[in-house]
């Protein structure tokens, strides 16, 4: 253990109320996720632990788990391996929020003019806009935009002159005015703006990001969101979630908003007619009762608002972490617990059709194999993944369509081009090549990645 590190400051089983135990057994679980009847969380307990009665998985009872999974995802959305072609343009990395598992950040004062050096990024919105542009002309149908909660980041002017009111605002409503910066990120509805361009799909603004666009406002999140809107934003992706069970959270992220509040977000995004994704990121500190209680949470909003398009399942990656360098964690989930986390996933989400398996967190050959374990959607194409490779992923930014084309086929599952929301698709034919993108504004089915004339070297030049 790193030294001025003790053990009341590594959390254990010991420290938390939940507990992976049920009264429950693992056969009548397994029974009823095999009839299709809703699970309990104590059913899911037994099904993600194969069986609370003794430690460690047990093999032959994670394949029956994993069997029931890939039954239930036939049943409900077919063979179809789906992905999207998208990009990721992350804006800034500023942050003083402190989650443990992440990385991507970098102190927020170091982006100050003169201050220290760094080795994160703020982008304007004149830069996110030629970035998408570019990108665009790669054939992408979507970008999505994940960002640092940067302190001079506000909803918009009027929000600038709330947050500039408080008598300490840097220390009440972390705020730092613009001028502050050796670069300006712009209001949120300006970037918003900015990469809303000819017909892209824009994926933005998690329900941290939400909060931060509302802080010290009385503003409601349906109102920040309607907006956001306005100002060209598409979906929502439900990330921040990490384990949505309070007593977690208060490890590793005191500093984010708690569960109710990730809930009230996401309420506030379908509330006005925005789809959403959410998602869980699993294989730190917490325990498997945690994780079914994650799913319930998920599931209970579903059935309220109705507008989750997508599950995503985030194994913790660890190696360049506060969780990890202050021997909190000693590594991230095993191959059997990402298994059936993808499994217990699907039989327990029995109202969101679609779960994703990420080849960012997984590597190509796990990515597949846990499309027969639950999951039917692939990813994307991102062009640009920061956030997993700065935590010390290993797998990679892109795959064309090329690739998938590649990978898909060594499984015998059809491949198909998704739009965001899964209404449009696009069937992908590996006996016609060249492989390209369909569904995009601009796209033609010419490979993202070619000679002539559109490869990313030009698209940075």
């Amino acid at each position: 253990m790193p030294s001025g590190l003790d053990a009341s400051d590594t959390p254990s089983a010991a420290t938390f109320e939940h507990v992976p135990e049920t009264d429950q057994s693992f056969e009548n679980a397994l029974a009823k996720a095999r009839a299709g009847e809703r699970l309990t969380v104590d059913d899911g307990v037994e099904l993600l632990t194969t069986g609370t009665e003794a430690a460690g998985i047990d093999p032959r009872r994670k394949e029956l788990v994993l069997e029931a999974a890939d039954r239930r995802r036939a049943d409900v959305v077919g063979e179809d391996v789906t992905f999207v072609a998208n990009l990721n343009n992350n804006v800034t990395t500023a942050c003083n929020t402190g989650c443990l598992f992440c990385n991507f950040k970098d102190t927020a004062h170091r982006f100050e003019t003169g201050g220290a050096d760094h080795a994160g990024f703020t982008k304007t919105p004149a830069e996110s806009r030629r970035i998408v542009e570019e990108t665009l002309d790669l054939g992408i149908s979507e970008v999505c935009s994940v960002s640092g909660l940067h302190p001079a980041f506000a909803l918009d002017d009027e929000h600038h002159e709330i947050l500039a009111s408080y008598e300490r605002p840097a220390q009440t409503v972390n705020y730092k005015p613009p001028e502050r910066y050796e670069v300006d990120p712009g209001t949120y509805l300006e970037q918003m703006a900015a990469m809303s361009v000819g017909g892209v799909h824009l994926h933005s603004m998690t329900p941290e990001e939400a909060y931060h666009a509302r802080r010290g406002t009385d503003w409601s999140y349906e109102a920040v969101y309607r907006r956001l809107k306005a100002a060209g934003l598409d979906s929502a992706p439900g990330t921040a979630a990490e384990i949505l069970v309070d007593e977690v959270r208060d490890v590793i992220c005191p500093g984010k908003i708690d569960s109710q509040g990730w809930v009230d977000a996401m309420e506030g995004a379908m509330r006005t007619g925005l789809d959403v994704t959410a998602t869980i990121m699993y294989g730190h500190v917490e325990n498997e009762m945690h994780r079914v209680m994650h799913l319930d949470v998920v599931r209970d909003l579903q059935d309220s608002m109705g507008g989750i398009r997508e599950f995503v399942p985030l194994s913790f990656v660890h190696q360049n972490t506060p969780l990890y360098r202050r021997g909190i964690v000693d590594g991230g989930a095993s191959d059997a617990e990402d298994e059936l986390m993808i499994a217990v996933s699907r039989l327990f989400l029995d109202n969101v059709d679609n779960v994703q398996s990420s080849w960012v967190k997984y590597g190509n050959a796990k990515a597949l194999k846990l499309l027969n374990c639950g999951a039917n959607d692939l990813m994307g194409t991102i062009l640009s993944e920061e956030i997993t490779k700065r935590a010390g992923g290993q797998y990679g930014e892109f795959r064309s369509v090329a690739d998938y084309v590649d990978m898909v086929s060594a499984i015998g599952r059809p491949l198909v081009e998704r739009s965001t929301d899964y209404r449009r698709r696009h069937r992908v034919d590996p006996d016609a090549p060249p492989f390209g993108p369909r569904l995009g504004p601009r796209a033609d089915g010419t490979p993202m990645l070619s000679a002539e004339p559109r490869d990313l070297a030009a698209a940075d030049d």
